[in-house]
């Protein structure tokens, strides 16, 4: 599996206050988006796989949704986030 408990837990430790940390939008931004990147290698190689290609658009659309919610709540955290995981250009 690409995603087991330890790689969650340093996702967490990483981006959120604690390792334990699951609910900051931060950490919830974070582990979608090495989703979304896994998820995204996976299609370049089988591109009929359209049950993956759903759920990676509900999935950029709920990172989308959290993100949104970060720069009406606070900007600067939202500045933050997208800098350090270089989702923007």
């Amino acid at each position: 599996m690409y995603l087991d408990s330890t790689k969650k837990e340093e996702i967490f430790s990483k981006y959120g206050k604690s390792k334990t940390d699951t609910g900051s939008p931060e950490s919830q931004i974070a582990l979608f988006t090495y989703r979304i990147n896994h998820l995204t290698e996976h299609l370049k190689s089988n591109r009929k796989d359209y049950g993956t290609e759903r759920s990676l658009k509900m999935l950029v659309g709920k990172r989308r949704r959290l993100l949104d919610y970060l720069v009406k709540v606070e900007i600067g955290r939202y500045r933050a986030i997208i800098k350090e995981l270089g989702i923007r250009k």
